[in-house]
């Protein structure tokens, strides 16, 4: 969006509160939206409820991982950093909800400005897809720790994890640069939206999707019955948690994009739609709070086993996100005891790849 727009006050709180960064309600290119009254009344209650919650939880959790992380930053692995920059993200998104919460209480009023007005908005995008682009990452930063876990120890240094963090960042704030469009560029902005979610969502589920079910496929192959079932209870949480934040989100304001530039949309239609779209948008919120509160779930659980198993500090840190080049160094001791119990010299590489890739469900996939 060209810097030299302007958006009247009197628009600027209508555009928020509609789609969040696409077009305000009282003009439409379209004459579905123009011909066709939808009472939003539900959503002066609703959303400053759901927001409030979010707020909360988000601002909390969040704090409690990047303080936990600060504190031990020589111990951070790949997984951390992933985390670190996950969090980052939820928090600062954290801090725009009151704005939000009190402009829905005052019933659609703005009076923070033209600019809080579009950081609220930046924020909301920034945010959704920075979770997805990271969490993104840590499948298939988890992917090559179980299925590649020999690659992944050399290939996957702290650098290339902070480059790939950098670059996320830079993608994610340039893809949301045409997020302030106005009535008049509507017609050119749906392209733009779909073509966004296409990107920025069904593509990296598309990788997440396909990562957790190879590690699946190989815990099924290496565990036995009961860790099995921990493992792949873990991954399925992972992944219907993140289909539940964001997937009815980007069905419902992908339909609504296209119904707005549609004509003759019958008036029902879009009241549902409309009520469909606004109701999953804090539910795209929460995952702001929700990958916290997985990570301390995770972590908690995973890492009473690990202290049962390791042997070492460092080999208990991190749970669900155990450090690999950690792991990578404690197996190397490991896989020395395991030489002096083995008698033939050519069955040394397999039962240290056995080992390895053992060591690797058990801490990351568990």
């Amino acid at each position: 969006m060209s810097s030299k727009q302007r958006i009247p006050p009197n628009v600027t709180g209508a555009i928020l509160h509609d789609v969040l960064g696409s077009l305000s309600p009282s003009s439409s290119p379209t004459p579905t939206s123009s011909s066709c009254n939808i009472d939003e009344s539900y959503k002066y209650i609703f959303l400053p409820i759901c927001y409030s919650f979010t707020f909360i939880f988000s601002i909390t959790l969040n704090f409690v991982v990047l303080y936990r992380s600060f504190r031990q930053t020589k111990r951070w692995n790949a997984s951390l950093i992933y985390m670190v920059n996950l969090a980052s993200t939820d928090f600062m998104y954290g801090l725009s909800l009151p704005f939000l919460v009190a402009s829905y209480i005052m019933r659609d009023r703005w009076v923070f400005g033209d600019f809080m007005c579009r950081l609220v908005r930046f924020l909301f995008y920034f945010n959704l897809y920075c979770s997805i682009f990271f969490l993104t990452c840590i499948s298939v930063h988890r992917y090559l720790g179980i299925c590649h876990p020999m690659k992944v120890i050399t290939l996957e240094t702290k650098k290339a994890v902070k480059c790939t963090c950098v670059l996320v960042w830079i993608v994610v704030h340039d893809i949301n640069c045409w997020d302030d469009a106005i009535d008049k560029e509507f017609l050119d902005y749906v392209p733009y939206g779909i073509t966004l979610h296409l990107l920025g969502f069904f593509v990296p589920f598309s990788i997440i999707a396909w990562c957790y079910s190879h590690v699946v496929l190989t815990i099924f192959r290496t565990l036995h019955s009961r860790r099995r079932r921990k493992s792949i209870k873990t991954i399925i949480t992972i992944t219907l948690l993140f289909a539940l934040c964001f997937f009815p989100f980007h069905v419902t304001r992908t339909i609504f994009l296209v119904l707005k530039v549609t004509r003759k949309v019958p008036c029902h239609t879009m009241t549902t739609v409309s009520m469909c779209y606004k109701i999953t948008r804090p539910l795209a919120s929460f995952n702001a709070w929700l990958n916290a509160l997985l990570y301390f779930l995770t972590k908690d659980k995973v890492g009473a086993h690990c202290c049962q198993a390791a042997s070492t500090p460092t080999q208990q840190h991190g749970g669900l996100l155990i450090p690999l080049r950690t792991m990578g160094k404690a197996e190397v001791a490991a896989d020395g005891v395991i030489k002096d119990h083995i008698n033939k010299k050519d069955n040394h590489e397999l039962h240290s790849l056995s080992y390895t890739m053992r060591a690797k469900i058990k801490y990351i996939a568990e």
